[in-house]
């Protein structure tokens, strides 16, 4: 057989190795969810008309949408993407353009920069936004501490629902096909 043979041969086996191992070997990454201006279509992380979203974005955990109705009342329509919990509940705009909302002593407050987690005793977990639909926020400075935005205005009755939420939709449902 001669050299060149061996060497096309070579070539094309070493091609198809590559392209074989590349397939099977890297696992495919997700796209983002579909968006649009009322947030993530198809997911909890959504404002419904004739509200309004304020803003909405995501982390590597969470999807979260700030919605805001004609009465200027903001409600917090987050999603959890490993099991799909979620959490609807009433929230506010603090001077500093981020919004925070409380649910059972726990603050969930939502920047252009992360979603900060927090309780009494502090900082729970701060997950950075992957994405971000909405006005940029004040960045903290780096030594400051990560806490909830300070005294946030509490809207007048806004409404919250009592009633157990649906199974997560499509869109909420992490690891697999969105």
């Amino acid at each position: 057989m001669s050299s060149y043979r061996v060497r096309t041969s070579y070539a094309a086996a070493v091609a198809v190795a590559a392209t074989a191992l590349l397939t099977i070997g890297v696992p495919l990454t997700s796209a983002e969810p579909a968006t649009d201006a009322l947030g993530f279509v198809d997911s909890t992380a959504r404002c419904a008309a004739p509200n309004t979203a304020a803003a909405f974005g995501s982390t590597a955990e969470s999807r979260v949408a700030i919605c805001k109705s004609p009465a200027g009342l903001y409600g917090y329509h987050g999603v959890r993407i490993s099991d799909g919990a979620k959490l609807i509940a009433s929230a506010s705009a603090s001077a500093d353009g981020s919004y925070v909302a409380k649910q059972d002593g726990v603050t969930y407050t939502v920047t252009s920069s992360a979603l900060v987690v927090s309780d009494s005793s502090g900082v729970i977990r701060r997950e950075p936004m992957v994405s971000f639909h909405g006005p940029k926020t004040a960045q903290a400075p780096a030594g400051a501490a990560q806490t909830p935005a300070a005294k946030p205005q509490a809207p007048a009755a806004a409404p919250t629902s009592t009633a157990p939420l649906p199974p997560p939709l499509p869109a909420e449902i992490g690891g697999g096909k969105h």
